[in-house]
């Protein structure tokens, strides 16, 4: 069943509960103990002009994005959570409803001042790609890539004006961005570059309850030990922590997880749990963050999914994100910690092997609008 948020006059949402028996889990602020907010279950929703206003966009041209925002709005999906407002090019929304063999209203507008509560949804449309111009669905390609890199710095600037209060976007390619013009590795640099932001931000992943975090990202394997210092550890459990507190978390407890196989058998096998990570916890509890660790890396993902933990800070990225996708990939999100806005996105990709064919599932875009809300609507009651 579908998950709706629950707004209360302090626009606090039902979220995720303390653990009875532990005790040291954090919840959400406002709440008792209750349903988790992504464990499937159903709650009422109320006060629509209590949800904040996201902006919805389509993703990559040629990958699955079109075809999974048309089914979301087909049924209505993003205004449980959200009151959405598309961006994109109204040409690649036409044919993404084409492709999931839907069919439903939208009004065109020109600018983010012409939205309007009521039904139909809005689409503010870029006009900047013209699909013909492209080599197709399926592939990478430039005029894709820069005609989704314009339409995520228009997200961007809405950000920075207050027209939306963040923003979800359908999946994208890299490498179709940088062809496209946008020399980053990833989404994320992008996002920061042009906010102009230098604080903390990077890459965190959301699946069922769970949060994640690492402290390397896309890097060779060979390369993580040496990348390692008590710092990056501690910038990456306190990323966690203020990222989770902005989600609305009350202390929340993150796990931190150890580099070396049975967590460096007290050195026989690796010293960066004793020499950086142990040292990097036992600071970030001097500042209050309740984190522990390290923990050995074989066992942790088995007691955070079993709920003694909100998240888990890994060493590197597919410590991580082995487990998270082994859990539920269609499912998991990848949210853009740190910045001054809520940015939320399926982790999945652009799928390439089944663009046209109408398969493609929406379970982790959905999830991406539930989870960039409750970040949005949490950080506007702090903030005030």
């Amino acid at each position: 069943m579908k998950i709706r948020l629950v707004y209360t006059a302090h626009d606090q949402a039902l979220s995720h509960p303390v653990d009875p028996e532990k005790g040291s889990r954090g919840r959400i602020s406002g709440c008792s103990r209750g349903r988790g907010l992504m464990d499937g279950k159903t709650v009422s929703t109320r006060g629509s002009s209590m949800k904040p206003r996201l902006g919805i966009l389509l993703g990559e041209a040629t990958g699955i994005g079109p075809e999974i925002v048309a089914k979301l709005c087909a049924t209505n999906t993003f205004t449980h959570y959200c009151r959405p407002v598309l961006i994109g090019d109204t040409r690649v929304l036409e044919m993404g409803k084409k492709i999931a063999g839907v069919d439903f209203p939208v009004r065109v507008i020109k600018n983010i001042s012409d939205v309007q509560s009521d039904p139909p949804m809005s689409i503010l449309d870029q006009k900047n790609l013209n699909f013909r111009k492209t080599t197709g669905l399926g592939k990478i390609d430039a005029t894709s890539g820069r005609a989704t890199g314009e339409t995520l710095i228009t997200a961007l600037k809405l950000c920075q004006t207050g027209a939306i209060a963040g923003f979800v976007f359908a999946p994208l390619n890299k490498a179709a961005l940088r062809h496209g013009g946008y020399d980053f590795k990833d989404e994320h640099r992008l996002f920061a570059h042009y906010l102009k932001w230098q604080g903390p931000y990077g890459e965190m992943n959301v699946v069922g309850t769970l949060w994640t975090s690492r402290v390397t990202s896309h890097i060779p394997l060979r390369e993580v030990a040496s990348h390692l210092t008590i710092e990056r550890v501690l910038n990456a459990i306190r990323l966690a922590h203020t990222t989770l507190i902005r989600a609305g978390f009350v202390q929340p407890s993150i796990a931190v997880a150890a580099l070396n196989p049975h967590g460096g058998d007290q050195g026989l096998c690796g010293r960066e749990e004793i020499d950086i990570i142990g040292p990097a916890v036992q600071r970030a509890q001097v500042e209050g963050i309740n984190a522990v660790g390290p923990l050995p890396a074989d066992t942790i993902f088995v007691r955070a999914f079993q709920g003694s933990y909100d998240a888990v800070t890994s060493m590197y990225h597919d410590q991580g994100q082995i487990a998270i996708k082994l859990w539920d990939f269609e499912s998991t999100v990848t949210v853009s910690a740190g910045l001054p806005y809520p940015i939320a996105t399926p982790s999945h990709g652009t799928a390439y092997d089944i663009v046209g064919k109408g398969v493609a599932k929406t379970g982790a875009m959905e999830k991406a609008v539930i989870v960039c809300s409750q970040m949005a609507v949490h950080g506007r009651h702090e903030n005030r």
